[in-house]
């Protein structure tokens, strides 16, 4: 692997042809994933391809004029230090967030190599084509939002915002919810039960560690095995299980450190009140992103938890 101030003119032109061609490619492999959900946002990367491709045959032309036809074979991976591409576009559920966040990104990286190699050859052609390719990368960003005001009209932007909102609470806000609820209320009865049963907080504790740590696993693989994504759109299993697995554990942890407290009755207290706090989290959750009517959601989920803690208390207290 070498070093880019040990690169000769040609292989830094040659290197520059091949960033270019990849760069393309990602573009159009942007457009062709965001399609069907995002068809104004497709239309941006395909004329940034096409801006990448322009920028290519320049680098061809020059080369061909300095160097010949015969075009040295090299890549980033060839180049230490050189800017690498997080392959974003292999993810299974490619958000439109990231896609804009990655591109914003390569244009910035694309704008620094340009003007390190500028900064490193000799040849006025050479570096004039280098120093205005960097600064048309750095252009991009700015071009990218003239080309979104052309082709995002209002109503585009607001179909594809609510595809984007569609798409978080499908994959990461529905399963997390469905965790919290679980973990926050399904392991109040053995806790409370527990702990009414022996009036000990460490035996509490101990019950709760294990119910939550249980019950997220179980959740997660429910999660992760109930629905592969591919029908119903819902985003890669296991990142919606990991999700739920973590917010269900979350959710019972919860209550269940207060319990490292020693005096029971203070434990008891102040895991009360932190299921208290859950439950209003579960019902803005609910209201925030489900739209449910916050009064209803605060019934719902308080009716719940209620129950089940009395029904942890009456067990462990019988």
């Amino acid at each position: 692997m070498r070093r880019l101030e040990e690169l000769s003119e040609a292989e830094i032109l040659a290197l520059a042809v091949a960033s270019e061609e990849e760069d393309s490619r990602i573009y159009r492999h942007f457009a062709l994933r965001l399609r069907g959900a995002y068809p104004a946002s497709a239309r941006v990367f395909e004329d940034m391809a096409v801006e990448e491709d322009e920028h290519r045959q320049r680098l061809l032309g020059l080369y061909e004029k300095k160097f010949g036809t015969e075009l040295p074979y090299i890549t980033r991976q060839d180049v230490r230090g050189f800017m690498r591409r997080s392959p974003v576009w292999l993810m299974k559920d490619l958000r439109i967030e990231t896609v804009r966040g990655q591109a914003a990104l390569m244009e910035r990286q694309a704008s620094r190599f340009y003007a390190q190699a500028a900064g490193r050859v000799h040849d006025t052609e050479v570096r004039r084509l280098l120093g205005d390719l960097a600064a048309s990368e750095a252009r991009h960003e700015q071009r990218a939002e003239e080309l979104e005001a052309t082709y995002l009209t209002p109503e585009a932007r607001g179909a594809e915002d609510a595809e984007a909102r569609r798409a978080l609470l499908l994959q990461v806000v529905q399963p997390g919810l469905a965790g919290l609820i679980d973990g926050s209320i399904s392991t109040l009865a053995p806790i409370f039960a527990a702990a009414f049963a022996t009036h000990r907080s460490e035996d509490a504790f101990l019950v709760g560690l294990a119910a939550s740590i249980g019950a997220g696993i179980s959740m997660g693989l429910t999660e992760a095995l109930s629905d592969d994504g591919a029908i119903t759109g819902r985003g890669h299993p296991w990142l919606r299980g990991t999700v739920c697995g973590v917010m269900t554990a979350l959710g019972g942890l919860g209550h269940t450190l207060p319990y490292l407290i020693t005096d029971f009755w203070l434990a008891t207290t102040i895991a009360a009140l932190v299921v208290a706090v859950e439950l209003f989290v579960i019902a803005w959750v609910r209201w925030r992103y489900m739209e449910t009517p916050i009064f209803s959601a605060m019934v719902q989920v308080v009716l719940g938890g209620v129950l089940v803690l009395l029904a942890g208390i009456f067990i462990g207290s019988s």
